[in-house]
């Protein structure tokens, strides 16, 4: 059992005379004219970022495709909201003052024990708001097209995500490309761009993950 739950989530819908909505809690995005499950996503103030270190460019577009990458970080038990705030602050030490970035590369973390957190800076409002994303630093060639969703650990010599951080996964695409508009066979690994080894075991899972993403959006 996990110590959280992982999935505290809302459910919303578009009816044919208009939109009807059933939210958690208020303040929740409306997705217009289609399905969508939204999931909860701790914004950077929620997790107590550090501020950016300069402008944040933001694109007056919506991105083509999603970029699935893992941190390499520890494969922790620790599957508590409290871990994924920890990790989020990893993750931005780590390329705020190792990379030289502007902010945390990738535009949402998704933690082992499923637990959402913003990355860069402006990502959870542009994506609710649906029409515009911020430029992230996540994937070269990539990053004026595509939001880069990270998975908190490391995925290689046969390591499987735990069914809590694969779940939320799935939801978390499913609404951004809902709210984008991206069709789920444009969901792609890192390793699709470049050479390296994220995301690790994450990219044989891209069938699997489309299929689930697909069907989620049908809900």
């Amino acid at each position: 059992m996990h110590p959280e739950n992982p999935l505290r989530r809302r459910l919303l819908f578009a009816g044919a005379a208009g939109l009807a909505a059933v939210t958690a809690m208020p303040g929740s995005a409306h997705a217009r004219g289609a399905e969508a499950i939204e999931p909860d996503i701790d914004s950077t103030g929620a997790w107590g970022a550090r501020s950016p270190q300069g402008n944040i460019g933001v694109l007056q577009y919506r991105p083509s495709r999603i970029v699935i990458h893992h941190t390499v970080s520890a494969n922790t038990a620790d599957f508590s909201r409290a871990q994924a705030h920890a990790h989020a602050h990893w993750v931005q030490d780590l390329h705020l003052d190792e990379n030289g970035w502007v902010d945390t590369g990738y535009h949402f973390l998704v933690s082992r024990g499923g637990w959402i957190t913003e990355g860069r800076h402006g990502s959870l409002q542009a994506l609710t708001g649906g029409r515009s994303f911020v430029l992230g630093a996540h994937t070269s060639g990539q990053n004026e097209q595509a939001i880069g969703i990270a998975c908190e650990g490391a995925y290689h010599a046969g390591a499987m995500p735990p069914d809590a951080q694969w779940d939320v996964l799935v939801t978390l695409c499913a609404y951004t490309c809902v709210r984008y508009g991206v069709s789920s066979s444009q969901i792609f690994g890192h390793t699709d761009y470049g050479s390296t080894l994220c995301p690790g075991v994450y990219h044989d899972m891209l069938p699997r993950l489309r299929e689930e993403v697909a069907a989620a959006r049908a809900r």
